[in-house]
């Protein structure tokens, strides 16, 4: 609620409720003020069946109303499709109300060229009542195309429709994440709720016309030329009668602002700032010889492995570059290790969205659909990325280094305009995968994803300055990124940099095992079994498993010691601790504890797996359930480097994991050796771009 200027962001076609919005709502509400409000027929508004509910007058009482209750003197109303025609007569004919309207693919009663198209592009509206024969093209089969908008086939099968209807919304390629959102919303209604807005009087061309003449007030189109529901024509006229501003997306569909909502967010503020009183600023420009190298670092907050390595890449990148200013735009839990390591944290970082409750909020019972969680974390992915943006737009950085910075990634690739610095990309695993009882549409949308992203690093291979793999060639799994897609290796082989591990840590400081022991405070007969779930709280029902299976295993293993690690998401209180438990939050080194340990039992993350590995102790790791980077990627790795025992959950009984504890704890290993220079060689490869 920040800001001169209030944003109103006026509801659609019932069909949808009011989280469209949900890609412009986080980086609007930094800027200005922003109300949004479910109109009647879905959200939290009731669900009438009389049509005058759904009227234009009445669709204009209710904007009023929300602009009242709101305490809102004048807004920016931002409307798309149907709800132009609301946002014209709140405009027209309350213009003391209105700074400004923005119009998004309006469907508005001008007739279009291509009017066979679309039931919306009628001159008409859109009033669903079509029959075959008024549908030239189409012929006389009643459950194809644009034949499914009537009255009738609601009825007989909603949900057919809402796929096709959302399908012809988002025309773009790869749009599979919003057309799933879009039906969803399309499910919280019902088919009488449509057909009593079908029933709606429409206004005519005559009326819309008579708005247009009387606006006075500043107007912006944005308009898709691959609009499938409403021609670009009908902005086009618009524009003329308006005398607005009219911006074409080349390529985009009927819904932008979901499908390409950087770009709309961008339009949006731009106009918006129009009608804000101005502040005075003050700004500072340097000469090249007097600026100073700014690193700008994005570091997953997806467990704690990142931070770890990250600053020791740092660390080496400052031995080649002392003057370098590393700034981190980053989130709890990884603020945690910064803090420890004294690094720089931009005071933006406080405006990002939790990626780390996302994930535990998608978690169940040591189960994260890893993938799926991804694909529903896009509106948390949209907003860091805005708030990157901004960062990035006041401070000029000489190189932007994303670890696992899935949103930079993605948005920098479909706006490749804004790259105004060197940018490395560092990863672990490269192609998603679908799990085995996912499927056939797993496997679809893993596929769809990859693509994208293949085609991505094939139009703008000047995004990423350096793709950097934390690993080495044989480390990537040998599988296909999907039907008809390369292998996933060789793509790998031929498109990345190949830094080897980073540990975050050399192995050397921490080989002398007797006297690390005796530093932390272990004694010569305990049997030290470390137990830990990584930085973020989705580890706490497998901490119980292990807890419970404390009694058994010390039974079988004289002198048992358990070191157990909740991390900073999880409250150490909520595990029970006995004699012989050690139950801590959070250890700063906790490299050193696993290197001083007989035994670990780890939940499947790469950064403590190959930390176990570098240090050559034996452990036993309990992949999440549905993550299929722990389950193919990880366990890849670990298979060919020879390390670990893997236990699954369905089958870790208290009695199982004692005896698993009590054969493993202690054991000789032979591990493939890991690498101790991958910081140095990471840092090497970032150096060159400074």
């Amino acid at each position: 609620m920040r800001g001169e200027v209030t944003v109103l962001l006026m509801p659609t076609w019932t069909v949808i409720d009011k989280r469209f919005w949900k890609a412009q709502v986080p980086y609007l509400a930094r800027h200005h003020r922003v109300v949004v409000y479910d109109g009647p027929g879905n959200g939290r508004s009731d669900r009438p069946q009389d049509p005058a509910a759904y009227a234009q007058d009445a669709q204009v009482a209710y904007a009023l109303k929300v602009l009242d209750a709101t305490g809102t003197a004048r807004a920016v109303p931002v409307a798309l499709s149907m709800a132009a025609n609301w946002a014209l007569g709140l405009a027209a004919e309350h213009p003391d109300r209105v700074h400004g309207t923005v119009l998004i693919g309006p469907t508005v009663p001008i007739a279009t060229p291509d009017s066979a198209r679309s039931a919306f592009n009628r001159v008409d509206g859109p009033a669903p009542v079509l029959a075959p024969s008024q549908v030239p093209g189409l012929g006389s089969d009643p459950p194809e195309h644009w034949l499914k908008y009537n009255r009738e086939y609601w009825r007989e099968d909603f949900d057919d429709f809402l796929w096709f209807f959302m399908g012809q919304c988002f025309s773009e390629p790869h749009s599979t994440k919003q057309i799933e959102d879009a039906v969803g919303w399309g499910r919280q209604t019902t088919p009488e709720v449509l057909v009593a807005k079908s029933h709606a009087p429409w206004p005519d061309n005559r009326t819309l016309t008579a708005w247009c003449a009387r606006i006075t007030s500043p107007v912006l189109l944005i308009h898709g030329d691959d609009d499938r529901i409403s021609s670009i024509h009908r902005s086009r006229v618009l524009a003329e009668l308006t005398g607005g501003d009219l911006v074409t997306l080349e390529g985009a569909g009927h819904i932008p602002l979901a499908r390409d909502p950087v770009k709309v967010n961008l339009l949006l503020h731009e106009f918006a700032q129009r009608f804000r009183t101005p502040a005075s600023q003050r700004r500072t420009w340097s000469r090249f010889g007097h600026r100073r190298k700014r690193v700008l670092y994005l570091c997953s907050p997806i467990g704690l492995g990142h931070a770890r390595r990250d600053v020791a890449i740092a660390a080496e990148l400052r031995q080649r570059h002392p003057e370098v200013q590393i700034d981190w735009l980053a989130q709890h839990p990884v603020t945690t290790v910064l803090a420890q390591a004294g690094e720089r944290l931009h005071p933006a970082s406080r405006w990002l969205a939790n990626e780390s409750a996302h994930i535990e909020a998608e978690a169940g019972e040591h189960d994260l659909h890893c993938f799926e969680a991804l694909r529903r974390m896009d509106e948390v992915l949209l907003a860091n990325f805005m708030v990157f943006h901004d960062v990035v737009r006041e401070t000029d950085y000489d190189l932007v280094v994303g670890d696992e910075a899935w949103d930079v990634d993605h948005f920098l690739h479909e706006n490749p305009e804004l790259k105004r610095f060197a940018y490395a990309w560092f990863t672990d695993f490269v192609g998603f995968l679908p799990m085995p009882d996912a499927g056939p549409r797993e496997a679809l949308v893993t596929a769809d994803y990859n693509a994208e992203m293949i085609e991505h690093i094939a139009r703008y291979p000047r995004i990423r300055d350096r793709a950097i793999f934390v690993g080495n060639p044989d480390d990537v799994v040998d599988e296909r990124f999907g039907p008809d897609l390369p292998m996933i290796r060789e793509w790998t082989r031929e498109h990345y940099d190949f830094a080897g591990y980073v540990t975050g840590f050399d192995p050397a400081t921490v080989a002398d095992r007797q006297a690390l022991r005796a530093e932390l405070g272990y004694r010569p007969d305990e049997r030290v079994c470390v137990v830990t779930v990584g930085g973020s709280g989705v580890g706490r029902h497998l901490l119980r498993r292990v807890v419970d299976s404390y009694r058994e295993a010390a039974r079988l293993v004289p002198g048992l010691r358990m070191l157990v690690v909740t991390g900073p998401r999880i409250d150490p209180a909520s595990v029970d601790s006995r004699p012989g438990l050690d139950v801590r939050a959070f250890v700063p080194d906790l490299h050193r504890h696993l290197a001083a340990s007989d035994l670990a039992v780890v939940q499947g993350g790469l950064t403590t797996c190959m930390e176990l590995t570098a240090v050559g102790r034996p452990f036993i790791y309990i992949p999440l359930r549905h993550h299929f980077e722990q389950n193919f990627h990880v366990a890849h790795r670990l298979e060919r480097y020879g390390a670990g025992r893997r236990l699954d959950y369905e089958e870790l009984t208290p009695e199982v994991l004692a005896k698993a504890i009590a054969a493993e704890i202690g054991r000789d290993v032979a591990y493939r050796p890991v690498e101790r220079d991958g910081a140095a060689r990471a840092a090497h490869l970032l150096a060159e771009l400074l």
